[in-house]
């Protein structure tokens, strides 16, 4: 019987550590190359990875020329092969080596690949460059001249060609191919066919020299590559050591997952340097399941596709002794932590919502919009997005009705931020107080709260909510408007928001698509462009920096818009924090990640506030999370998400797309039934230990 992996163990999540090393080598010196592949084929095993790839030709180097045609550094060649065999029967690790081989009295560009004492596979290279610096024909035959599809290596058989694929038995998903440095240059390179034929794992062996902007144009080759072919790529260059009689070497070694960058190696480095990074196999399978065009490509390629081999080994899993994660997780999956990415972010997102509104205006032959403000993060980032529509329309904004509706709750605080941020955008601003209404239909329902007892239930919540959305209707109505509405993506996760008449309805709503934390961040980015002037954006921050709060229950038993200074309740006190739950939402709603692995990443990422980059050094809380607040954080979201809450998805407004983190309407990214029950993603979240909220790895 197998032994679960540990929980902190990333292969129990579906990653597989990998490396790409750069080995310093030695022109025509075998002996020495091999010894120092073997030294850091180790190395990267001892650090948990089960695949190291190396430079093409790095056990003779490539810059060999016509020395290749010499019998004597053949030999040495295939002997350097063999110490590294040897070295496999001790290291837990799939080493990718690159040599020239001679098969049927042709001489061919290989990379082997070495695990368990054996020679897996040898992958010829498919396209010889014959051009510019490169003279590679002289010396070596292309992969397609080979007539044989075996070859002997110290006494083994051994697969030989560019249809082979290697897959490690106890990492299924762990299917690796190779190719050889020019291969990926060319329009079609013989790694595209490798992933419709199931490779989630790409090598590339290269030598490539460097010249200027050659280094940025790996850069894009590889991650367009990887992002097309929806797999792993790891691309190796030779460094220090090659012969610079007439080119230079860099050294470059890059990691790239489904076009992210996961690591990169220091260039032009004196020394032998290698990089790792943490693979996530799992999501590159179901983005393939995900992406039907995918397996309609492998269909359309099939008969080539099932003539291709598969080579199947031992490897047994790894426990590395580090319980951190070797790429990055940000805290904050729709904020970028880098500030160029993170303005960048803002700008589209915001103009994303503007002209779907603009369009929504122009297409109904609307001039004037109707909209709630509560002085409140998601009423203000909607007028926002309203004001900028209305200019580009060339619309006066006075056509924008905004409305600010003190309840029983409303606090001297956004009351004041909802007059000012009205005030500054410069719409036609008004207040309704909603309580003579409510009261009314509270006295109509026999509620309590009419003989004057302070219960203060969903129905009192939710009669607010209603009263404030139905003058907004009727407002629109009287007006020739629409109303635009304000409530976010994550309240919809949660089911935050009242159903029908409340919140949840509008004619158009600009924020559906869009999470509480990046709201944050964009109200807080308006304010640092000073679109609205030095005066609005101290408004806007003021609105920052406000607690969430719905301000449907009072703080008090008096109540009233006067009572109390602060909002009095706190949205996270029922449905946790809004960053953790962002997390969640993210990686289940656009993954379908199951809820330990969820956990995971959301541990690697919170558990420790000194690891990592935060998206804003000055203004965001640095909170930390353990395991077991994770857990319990969770809990509430799987049950909230998949149980309580989708029948308010089910119906919602019209409103834009704008992230590949999804959106959640049922015209869109999210079809799912109003009664399904939440027992399985509950039962999976009972796979996640119990830890100290404390506890740092």
């Amino acid at each position: 019987m197998t032994t679960p992996l540990d929980f902190h163990n990333p292969y129990r999540h579906g990653f597989a550590r990998v490396a790409v090393a750069v080995p310093r080598n030695r022109v025509a010196d075998p002996v020495f190359n091999a010894a120092e592949t073997v030294r850091m084929y180790r190395e990267a095993a001892a650090k948990g990875a089960v695949l190291v790839a190396f430079p093409e030709l790095g056990l003779s180097a490539y810059t060999c020329d016509d020395l290749f045609h010499q019998a004597a550094l053949l030999d040495a060649c295939e002997a350097a092969l063999r110490t590294v065999v040897e070295a496999s029967r001790e290291v837990n690790a799939v080493a990718v080596v690159g040599l020239p081989l001679r098969v049927d009295h042709r001489l061919f560009n290989c990379a082997a690949a070495v695990a368990g004492g054996r020679v897996l596979g040898v992958f010829p290279k498919t396209y010889l460059p014959n051009y510019g610096e490169f003279y590679e024909a002289r010396q070596f035959a292309a992969a397609d001249s080979a007539l044989a599809t075996e070859i002997e290596l110290f006494g083994q058989r051994v697969p030989f060609g560019t249809d082979l694929m290697l897959r490690a038995r106890q990492m299924p998903l762990l299917k690796l191919h190779v190719e050889i440095c020019e291969d990926v240059w060319v329009p079609i390179p013989p790694s595209s066919l490798a992933a419709l034929a199931g490779a989630t794992v790409l090598v590339n062996l290269s030598a490539s020299n460097i010249t200027i902007g050659k280094s940025a144009y790996r850069h894009q080759l590889v991650s367009l590559h990887s992002a097309r072919c929806l797999a792993a790529y790891l691309y190796s260059s030779a460094g220090i050591g090659e012969s610079t009689t007439d080119l230079a070497w860099d050294g470059q070694a890059l990691i790239y997952e489904s076009g992210e960058m996961l690591a990169e190696s220091e260039r032009f480095s004196n020394d032998s340097h290698m990089i790792c990074a943490d693979v996530d196999l799992e999501h590159l399978s179901r983005e393939r399941m995900r992406q039907n065009s995918f397996g309609v490509s492998a269909q359309k390629h099939r008969a080539a596709l099932q003539a291709w081999r598969t080579v199947d080994f031992d490897l047994e899993i790894p426990q590395p002794a580090s319980r951190a994660l070797l790429r990055k997780v940000e805290r904050f999956p729709y904020v970028p932590a880098d500030a160029a990415h993170r303005d960048e972010r803002c700008h589209e997102v915001f103009n994303i919502q503007v002209q779907s509104l603009v369009q929504r205006m122009e297409a109904a032959g609307i001039k004037k919009l109707v909209i709630g403000v509560s002085g409140g993060l998601d009423s203000t980032h909607a007028l926002l997005v309203c004001a900028k529509a209305v200019d580009r329309l060339g619309i006066p904004r006075a056509n924008i009705l905004g409305y600010t509706m003190p309840g029983f709750a409303t606090s001297d605080r956004t009351l004041g931020q909802a007059h000012a941020l009205m005030r500054t955008v410069g719409c036609t601003a008004q207040e309704i107080d909603i309580r003579p209404s409510c009261i009314q239909m509270l006295n109509d329902l026999g509620h309590p709260f009419k003989d004057g007892v302070p219960q203060y239930d969903i129905t009192f919540e939710n009669v607010q909510a209603g009263e404030r959305t139905s003058h907004l209707f009727r407002l629109a109505n009287h007006h020739g408007g629409i109303v635009v509405g304000t409530g976010d993506l994550s309240e919809l996760a949660l089911g935050w928001c009242t159903y029908g008449v409340g919140d949840h309805m509008s004619h158009y709503n600009v924020n559906a698509s869009v999470p509480k934390t990046l709201i944050k961040h964009l109200v807080r980015w308006v304010a640092e462009k000073n679109e609205i002037g030095a005066e609005g954006s101290r408004v806007l921050e003021a609105i920052v920096d406000t607690e969430v709060s719905p301000e449907l229950v009072p703080a008090n038993a008096a109540g009233g818009p006067d009572a109390q200074a602060q909002p009095g309740q706190r949205t996270e006190d029922t449905i946790g924090p809004y960053e953790l739950q962002d997390f969640h939402l993210y990686y289940t709603l656009r993954f379908g990640f199951r809820p330990t692995k969820v956990a995971y990443l959301a541990w690697q990422a919170w558990h420790d506030r000194t690891l990592g980059a935060w998206p804003d050094a000055l203004h965001t809380e640095r909170n930390e999370y353990g395991l077991a607040e994770i857990r319990r954080h969770l809990g509430t979201f799987l049950y909230r998400f998949f149980k309580t809450s989708q029948f308010k998805r089910t119906c919602v407004p019209n409103s834009p797309k704008v992230g590949s983190g999804g959106s959640l309407s049922p015209r869109g990214d999210w079809r799912a039934p109003s009664d399904s029950e939440a027992a399985v993603w509950m039962a999976d979240l009972e796979g996640i230990p119990a830890e100290a909220p404390s506890a740092k790895g």
